[in-house]
């Protein structure tokens, strides 16, 4: 059987509408989706962010430009078919690709993903200039056919950011959505050869049949690709990992991080030091066992709320925590019981959004630890934000703050005296590398409030919790500082501040 004669003259209007609309849908999903994919390697970052929107600017400008010459010099109806057949076995292939490069030869990842939003992102742009060359009967006409197709484009475009961003990621997993989308990208490569709307090349009245062994071989094989998670929420790759060394010892893994440690048989466990180092400053606060009013922007595992919970019992934690994929991954891996009657209620919401519906000075204390990657987002830094924790403590609260930095900790100077902008009593806990003028960097806690911390009680604490920190606070602190710059909404430069771990 062979596809009828490719008929003359324009595609019905519903057929070019679709496909215009469809493929520059399918570019946006595949950049939001590289977002995803490239997050456990990258960061989710603003650098990482700019990387993928200008790949995919590029993308659909050099495709368009090309695109359209291709469709000046041969018949623009034998291209539709081989563009979409070919993206479609592009994007199919972009998990595999990403997750073996990035496991396996870590240097060429940022190559590789170039490549994987560009050849796709290209070839599907490349479709509008082929279908407005076809729909150009008339020179009388190519104003109205030209804007009709370039708006329809647009719109599909929106449809493809919102679908993908409102309900594909929050559904479906990062390699579902991609090869979900190259199998339909190359189903419709083969149906318009037998509408008679282009051909594919190929041989003995099979076209596309190569097409079709690439694709499944390739479906096939991502299948078995690296990476991978327990669970694929709205914001994160995440993962659950057991404990060799502890029969209760879970870390919560996003996107490539160790974010938690908890021990689901005994909540008093704190691993990471940084906890331990929080869990000190209360104790140096407030005396044993005594319950607190306590709110917690971002959740994780929710280590410190359940080790409050136990040890200082009626103590009330509220939880501000954006990503509901992670609370159920809590509860359903980490042994997570926040129903009536416990001391935890965990709330899915944005910390700063959250942190604003509380009421005025009821809180003995406020603990930061939300991240995405290694950084704190920009809008939980700024002086704004600290006069909103300022508010909601009591005249004795604590704000504790977890940050991450390397190098020059030049996001940490800043955060320090975006604080010490509010609270008049303010302390770093850090190895005593970081406290002096050549510091290695990682995790380190910041301490703030409108009542000055007993050092020594602050330095008792510590060692009995077997953290190796101690305080730094008063003209030390301030010489520290450096004249840091205040964070403030109207510039948190968070991601440029921040510098990335020395490599090992």
């Amino acid at each position: 059987m062979t596809a009828p004669a490719a008929p003359s003259g324009p595609l019905p209007q519903g057929v070019a509408v679709a496909l215009v609309a469809g493929s520059s849908a399918a570019v946006l999903v595949v950049e939001l989706v590289a977002l995803r994919l490239l997050a456990p390697y990258l960061g989710l970052t603003l650098e990482t962010s700019t990387l993928v929107i200008g790949i995919a600017l590029a993308a659909i400008a050099l495709g368009s430009w090309v695109g359209g010459v291709a469709a000046d010099r041969r018949d623009p109806r034998a291209l539709l078919a081989p563009l979409l057949g070919v993206s479609g076995v592009a994007v199919a292939a972009t998990p595999l690709l990403v997750r073996t490069v990035a496991e396996t030869a870590e240097v060429f990842l940022v190559p590789v993903a170039t490549a994987t939003i560009l050849v796709p992102g290209a070839l599907l742009s490349a479709v509008s200039p082929a279908v407005t060359k076809i729909q150009l009967t008339t020179l009388e006409e190519t104003g109205a056919v030209v804007g009709r197709l370039s708006g329809v484009g647009t719109i599909g475009a929106i449809a493809g950011t919102v679908l993908t961003g409102f309900v594909l990621i929050s559904r479906l997993p990062v390699s579902g959505i991609l090869l979900g989308l190259g199998v339909l990208l190359v189903v419709v490569a083969l149906v318009l050869p037998v509408l008679g709307l282009g051909s594919l090349p190929g041989r003995g009245g099979r076209p596309g049949a190569a097409l079709v062994l690439v694709l499944g071989g390739t479906t096939a094989v991502t299948t078995l690709a690296p990476g991978g998670c327990d669970r694929e929420t709205t914001y994160h790759c995440a993962r659950v990992e057991a404990d060799p060394e502890r029969p209760g010892g879970r870390t919560l893994v996003l996107d490539g991080l160790r974010h938690s440690y908890v021990d689901v048989d005994d909540p008093t466990h704190l691993e990471f030091t940084y906890v331990r180092a929080i869990a000190a400053a209360v104790d140096a606060r407030y005396p044993a066992g005594v319950a607190l009013r306590a709110h917690h922007l971002g959740g994780g595992g929710l280590t410190l709320p359940r080790f409050l919970d136990v040890v200082r019992p009626g103590t009330r934690s509220t939880v501000s925590e954006i990503d509901p994929g992670v609370v159920a991954l809590d509860r359903e891996l980490l042994g997570l019981d926040d129903g009536p009657g416990t001391g935890l209620e965990v709330r899915v919401e944005d910390g700063r959004l959250g942190l604003a519906r509380l009421p005025d000075a009821v809180h003995d204390l406020v603990v930061g630890d939300a991240f995405g990657g290694v950084a704190v987002p920009w809008h939980l830094t700024t002086v704004e934000v600290v006069r909103e924790v300022d508010r909601v403590l009591a005249d004795d609260g604590l704000y504790a703050v977890n940050l991450i930095d390397y190098g020059d900790l030049a996001f940490a100077r800043a955060e320090l005296a975006t604080l010490a902008a509010v609270f008049p009593h303010v302390v770093l806990l850090a190895d005593a590398a970081d406290r002096g003028p050549d510091p290695d960097g990682g995790n380190l806690v910041a301490l703030a409030g409108r009542r000055p911390i007993d050092p020594a009680a602050l330095t008792a604490a510590l060692a009995a919790r077997d953290v190796d920190w101690a305080p730094l606070a008063g003209p030390a602190l301030d010489a520290w500082l450096r004249d840091a710059e205040v964070l403030t909404d109207d510039r948190a430069p968070v991601d440029q501040l921040l510098q990335p771990a020395p490599l090992p």
